[in-house]
């Protein structure tokens, strides 16, 4: 695989050791990070004991050659507006930051490395996933 954007779920899973996750950090070339799960991941370290260590963790991560950290475009919100309205017409609905994090992969041509099974009601979003 050669462009993936993580969901903050495998990035959490792979630096814990689970092996589906850590393999995808080891073997994508490219691993694309959105603003969403930067967020997310943010979020999850102030909420726990050690916001620091994993701070550090995480930038150092970011800092890593084979990671890019994206950007929110107009052209994002064109996907989220089409990813929207298409799981509104088929009663799918996900969380709001999962159809942000699904348009952002959309956006730059990437799978979406995720544990998440809601994500494959998004229509044309390329997944990985264990199992498959």
């Amino acid at each position: 695989m050669k462009k993936v954007l993580l969901d903050t779920n495998v990035y959490s899973r792979g630096l814990a050791g689970e092996l589906w996750s850590s393999s995808i950090l080891r073997q994508a070339e490219e691993l694309l990070i959105c603003p969403i799960v930067a967020g997310e991941l943010f979020a999850g370290f102030r909420r726990g004991s050690r916001e620091s260590h994993n701070l550090s963790i995480f930038r150092k991560f970011l800092a890593t050659p084979r990671v890019t950290i994206l950007n929110i475009s107009l052209e994002t919100s064109e996907f989220y507006c089409t990813v929207l309205e298409q799981l509104q017409r088929n009663g799918t609905p996900i969380p709001t930051n999962d159809i942000w994090i699904a348009a952002c992969t959309m956006e730059n041509g990437a799978h979406l490395a995720t544990m998440d099974s809601h994500f494959k009601h998004v229509e044309g979003l390329l997944t990985v996933s264990p199992g498959t």
